[in-house]
């Protein structure tokens, strides 16, 4: 009978979960910055029903052929060679009941609750503009997480997207033009000398007795506020969806930070650290310099936090507050959601925006972050 008994048990609980998800205003989207037409696509898709993974590709390909504040989709954010690569990810949180029918009773398998977790991405993605696009193909036809360069090309061509295309724009290669006219400042290069007389490279780690002013020159301060950052040289849109089902989706799209090093790939195609999903609990989205974000995978332990019993602001401020401590000049920020759809936001060394639309609400709404420090 104990078997029996768990079983009704088990059944019991699912029906009250599932009667719980109904009674909340689903769906939902959200994203980082003022990105109101990606998030009015996803809401689009989310009305006809479709799939919180449906959309936030939607959403994140709207600010892609948008080209959102310069920094998402192609003729943005060249790396030093005046290239211009993306990254992307997407992550499917759902998380469903697994049962099959037996004679006069509802018998579940072995694995009661299933949850896929499943992501893709593609990182430094040359000669494909949909690149969020590219990032599901991934997760749908693969057992990869995350393909990167030339390979991520070849295979987004050959699952039918166009390519290959250039990237670049006049207005790209207009700020590669001004970057080398500024000696190749700011950079990402640090305890470095060009190994010629020219102050943009190639460089060389060991010359004998070099002087200071030249360490200086070509490396520039290796701290983010000294790079320029900011939400048009060095941004993500991260996106999350939350589906008529209550099934929680993320996904993010960037052409990373402007002057990179070629081959750089940041934050927004780790999963964790720029963004993450689980139906159980929530999601979160991340923007920033990915380069110190992705060191702490913040939206892992946003989610985790939230998992544990803290709300979204408890844990955004928590997640924020532990690069902080460590890299006091970092600038980023980052939302959470919960399943109860609250969202709450924190951030650090700018002023931060975040959109959000749920059932109920006429249109998409802006919401302002101040930095807490």
């Amino acid at each position: 009978m104990a078997p029996m008994f768990l079983v009704l048990l088990l059944g019991i609980s699912a029906t009250l979960a599932l009667e719980q998800r109904q009674n909340l205003t689903f769906p939902l989207a959200i994203s980082t910055w003022s990105f109101v037409e990606a998030v009015r696509s996803a809401r689009r898709a989310l009305e006809s029903g479709r799939s919180a993974v449906d959309a936030v590709v939607e959403g994140c390909s709207t600010c892609e052929r948008l080209q959102c504040d310069g920094s998402v989709g192609y003729g943005g954010s060249p790396d030093e060679s005046g290239e211009t690569t993306l990254d992307a990810m997407v992550m499917d949180g759902v998380w469903y009941v697994s049962s099959r029918s037996i004679p006069g009773i509802l018998w579940f398998s072995r694995e009661i609750l299933q949850t896929t977790m499943n992501a893709g991405a593609v990182g430094s993605l040359r000669f494909v503009r949909d690149a969020a696009i590219a990032a599901k193909l991934v997760l749908l036809h693969t057992e990869h997480t995350l393909l990167v360069g030339d390979q991520a090309s070849k295979f987004a061509i050959s699952m039918g997207l166009q390519g290959p295309v250039n990237l670049s724009t006049d207005e790209s290669l207009g700020k590669t033009r001004s970057w080398l006219g500024n000696s190749c400042q700011p950079n990402f290069w640090k305890d470095v000398v060009p190994d010629s007389k020219l102050s943009c490279g190639p460089y060389q780690t060991s010359p004998p007795s070099p002087p200071l002013e030249a360490k200086l020159g070509c490396g520039g301060d290796s701290t983010s506020l000294s790079r320029g950052i900011s939400s048009h040289n060095h941004d993500t849109i991260s996106m999350a969806a939350i589906d008529k089902e209550g099934n929680i989706a993320v996904g993010t799209s960037t052409n990373g930070a402007t002057h990179k090093i070629p081959g750089r790939v940041g934050d927004g195609p780790i999963v964790g650290a720029g963004a993450y999903a689980d139906s159980e609990v929530g999601a979160c989205g991340a923007t920033g310099d990915g380069d110190v974000m992705m060191r702490f995978l913040p939206c892992y332990q946003v989610v985790e936090s939230m998992r544990r019993g803290m709300t979204p602001q408890q844990a955004a401020d928590d997640a924020i507050a532990r690069i902080r401590r460590k890299y006091p000049d970092f600038v980023g920020a980052l939302f959470a959601i919960n399943r109860q759809l609250e969202h709450a936001s924190a951030c650090h060394g700018w002023t931060f925006r975040y959109s959000v639309w749920s059932k109920g609400m006429d249109d998409v709404e802006v919401i302002t972050v101040l930095p807490s420090d």
